[in-house]
This record gives C-alpha cells, sequence and structure tokens, in this order.
C-alpha cells in the first residue's frame, strides 16, 4: 500500500498542477495546516530535478506568505479567543511573561521553527500573539524558510537518483523516520 502511495505521489509531482499544489500546501501549512510541504517537494524534485531550484523558490515564498497569515491570525485572533481562554484559567500573567521571552529571543525561535520539523505554525501564530516586530519575523522566516527548502531541493538535486534508490529500497523506513519527526515535533510543543 505504502509503494502504491508514493508511486501516485510521484506521478501527481510530475503532473501539471504539481506547482499549485506545491505552493498552496506550503502556504496553508505556515498558519494552520498540519501536513508539511517537504510532502510534495521531496517527490516533485526527484521527479523533475531540472526544476528543483524552482520549487525551492516557490515553496520558499508561499511559506512565508503563509506565516504571515498565521502571524495575523496570532494578532487579530488572539483578544477573540486566546485571552478569555487565558483569563479562565488564570494564565495571562504568564502569557506576559513569554511574551517577554518570546520577543527577546524571537528571531530565534522563529529561525529555528523555520528550519526544522518544528511545527512553523505555531510560531508564526506566537509572533502575532505576542506582537514580535514584523521585520523581524520576516527576516528569520526568509531566511530560515529558504534554508530549508533550498537545502532539501540542493540535496535532491546533486544526489537524487541516490536518494531515490535509498527511498525506493527503504519506504517503510522512510515513512517512519518522517512520521516520528512530524509527531516528534507536535510532542515537542506540549513539552514548551
Amino acid at each position: 500500500m505504502l509503494r502504491r502511495l508514493y508511486d501516485w505521489t510521484l506521478s501527481l509531482a510530475s503532473g501539471p498542477r504539481a506547482p499549485a499544489a506545491l505552493g498552496s500546501v506550503s502556504f496553508i501549512e505556515s498558519s494552520f495546516f498540519p501536513i508539511p510541504p517537504d510532502l510534495l517537494l521531496i517527490p516533485m524534485v526527484i521527479a523533475k530535478r531540472e526544476k528543483a531550484w524552482w520549487y525551492a523558490f516557490l515553496c520558499s515564498i508561499t511559506s512565508v506568505l503563509g506565516g504571515v497569515l498565521g502571524y495575523f491570525i496570532g494578532a487579530v485572533l488572539f483578544e477573540q479567543i486566546a485571552r478569555p481562554i487565558l483569563d479562565f484559567y488564570g494564565y495571562m500573567d504568564k502569557f506576559d511573561q513569554f511574551s517577554v521571552i518570546f520577543n527577546e529571543w524571537g528571531w530565534w525561535f522563529v529561525f529555528f521553527a523555520g528550519l526544522t520539523p518544528f511545527p512553523y505554525k505555531v510560531i508564526t501564530i506566537s509572533a502575532g500573539a505576542t506582537g514580535l516586530s514584523m521585520p523581524v519575523f520576516l527576516v528569520a522566516s526568509i531566511v530560515s524558510r529558504s534554508l530549508r527548502f533550498f537545502i532539501v531541493a540542493g540535496l535532491l538535486y546533486f544526489f537524487g537518483p541516490v536518494i531515490r534508490d535509498f527511498i525506493e529500497k527503504r519506504l517503510g523506513l522512510v515513512f517512519t523516520v518522517f512520521v516520528v519527526l512530524l509527531f516528534g515535533g507536535f510532542a515537542l510543543i506540549k513539552l514548551l
């Protein structure tokens, strides 16, 4: 079953609508969608290595734009949704302390989340909720998201056939590691 899913994803990745799907997933993942764009980026670069840099650029730009949406969700909907909940449980003071720490280290929070499997959307919404400087947020997002997607695309561009062989021979292992990293990022949120 996993093999059929992999083959189906590769066929979609080489289709004419793949770039639009990649841009859409990358955009919504940065603000509320739980699935990272790597699920499309990787097979797209494997299917069409010559477009690796374009796909990385598309993923980076749409991800940062989605991050701006996440920022505005945190900034605009905080008062209506989060504040009443925090007040009810008596956590507003702790949130105020978190806001100070977040804003002191905001660039690094955004950079770390943008570069790693940590759910970037949590940080984009937190950045808006805490009032992190928009220029700081944008620079950290552009640098980290570009690094992340260009590194993935570069590795696949230069080592594509070897990586493709590795993935195809160890599909179950690769899938398991990816799922562990995805859920590990969400588990890390709960610990913080």
